[in-house]
């Protein structure tokens, strides 16, 4: 059973929320937050598999609750709750160690899917909203001065390439294709980027390919 806590400072969304949620067989909500300082001490409480995060709420911001959550080293991954246009700290929560981002409009069954994803331990990447969100946020955010990473040496020219693509959205069956080699293959490739680098999970390659570079916000495909 996956056990999430639900973190929203409208009741209303709560409740949508916890209906959709509670009627499934393998989810519960075990807590409800109506802002970021409660999500984040009900996330040391419980040790739910997720917090379903959003990020405009009083006293303590999704952004500002999604790094304390992170950084206190459990194991509670963060989902975000963005409604895109609005919101611009989307980019900002997943560099903080948000393992995905949602859409507040998305239908039950999306939802569903994406709580499972992340409670799994993967990451929520969706080809197209992610390179949307992702370039929107690197646009308006100020050039980096600091010199390259100096792990991107460690990698090897497909390592490269693997990881240019996952900072597309791209998922390890997309990544195989493109590449012509097995699913498995990919999914090694993407391991040995992720510990070489140092990275807890995809959002995190995805955030280290634009700040380094690796990807330009723009860029055609490839």
């Amino acid at each position: 059973m996956i056990r999430i806590v639900l973190a929203d400072d409208q009741a209303l969304l709560r409740s949508t929320f916890r209906m959709l949620i509670d009627s499934g067989d393998d989810m519960t909500v075990v807590a409800e937050a109506a802002n970021g300082e409660e999500a984040v001490a009900l996330a040391q409480l419980h040790r739910p598999d997720l917090v379903l995060m959003d990020i405009r709420m009083p006293v303590l911001d999704g952004l500002a609750a999604t790094r304390r959550i992170v950084g206190s080293g459990v194991a509670t991954r963060v989902l975000v709750l963005t409604t895109f246009d609005l919101d611009e700290y989307v980019f900002e929560a997943l560099r903080a160690g948000a393992s995905g981002f949602l859409l507040k409009d998305a239908p039950a069954e999306e939802l569903a899917a994406a709580i499972r994803v992340v409670a799994a331990g993967d990451s929520l990447l969706a080809p197209g909203v992610t390179r949307r969100v992702i370039d929107a946020f690197v646009r308006r955010a100020e050039p980096s001065t600091r010199p390259v990473d100096g792990r991107l040496a460690q990698l090897t020219p497909r390592e490269l390439e693997v990881l240019g693509l996952l900072a597309r959205g791209l998922s390890n069956l997309d990544i195989g294709g493109r590449l012509f080699v097995s699913e498995g293959t990919t999914k090694t490739h993407v391991s040995n980027v992720l510990t070489k680098l140092g990275l807890r999970d995809r959002v995190q390659a995805v955030i280290f390919a634009y700040e380094n570079g690796v990807v330009v916000p723009g860029d055609p495909e490839p």
